[in-house]
């Protein structure tokens, strides 16, 4: 009776699992590198609209408060034209990475464009080209 038992018992043999476990290590060393690539290039696109928003909030404020071309604007007259409690609204003129927008926090300028700092620009390019930030990149 007990021989009886252990020949209908059903399981996977060594060989099986191994075999699965080979395929899952396949697929995960595929799509990892695929994710990382995807996180880097949604991070890029995040820094490129809020250089964006940065550029309309400078203009907004030149417009409503009269102020000539090359007339500086500190983070805070930007930040009063940004949406409240937004993440770019409460980052101090910082970028995700902790980089100043415009290499240095307070030296944006009416009818400059904000020009992305050096140290995000060689963090993001294997994944954001210089073509891909324009205007936005010193010539």
């Amino acid at each position: 009776m007990l021989q009886k038992l252990n020949k209908n018992r059903g399981g996977f043999t060594l060989v099986e699992i191994m075999i699965v476990v080979a395929i899952i290590a396949l697929l995960a060393a595929i799509a990892v590198p695929n994710f990382l690539r995807a996180r880097k290039r949604s991070q890029a696109t995040r820094i490129l609209d809020d250089l964006r928003l940065i550029d309309a909030a400078i203009d907004q404020y030149a417009i409503e408060t009269n102020k000539p071309g090359n007339y500086s604007v500190v983070w805070d007259d930007v930040k009063a034209y940004l949406k409240t409690g937004s993440k770019l609204y409460n980052s101090e003129g910082l970028d995700m990475f902790g980089a100043a927008f415009n290499e240095t926090v307070n030296s944006f300028k009416v009818d400059v464009i904000p020009i992305l700092n050096s140290g995000t620009f060689n963090e993001l390019s294997d994944v954001a080209p210089a073509d891909f930030w324009s205007p936005f990149i010193a010539p």
